[in-house]
């Protein structure tokens, strides 16, 4: 089995607590981390942007991924959210093993 970490930005605290309670309580993510407000500078529409954002982490496996990116394309405020999947080379086995049981 693989697992994944889930990088997401979003507008909130509370956009990010709010999506981590959906997918959490669905079972396309173990657990959720919201790192708490970062700065990003983007280019969209082309113009140049400085925003505030929460950074929302999670874990799940290879088997949920699909379902998990899916979730938050249509829960996210944003018409094209930052969802990226980082894949998990190594890690603590019990706590592999505890995401698999969390999103079985």
């Amino acid at each position: 089995m693989s697992y994944f970490l889930v990088y997401v930005t979003t507008s909130s605290e509370n956009e990010a607590k709010k999506i981590a309670q959906v997918v959490v309580t669905g079972r396309q993510a173990a657990c959720a981390n919201i790192l708490g407000k970062s700065t990003s500078i983007y280019n969209w529409e082309g113009e140049l942007h400085t925003e505030t954002e929460t950074v929302l982490l999670l874990k799940t496996t290879t088997e949920k991924l699909d379902a998990l990116i899916s979730r938050l394309k249509q829960i996210h405020s944003y018409q094209c959210p930052c969802i990226v999947a980082l894949g998990i080379q190594h890690g603590n086995t019990e706590f592999l093993d505890w995401i698999a049981k969390e999103v079985s």
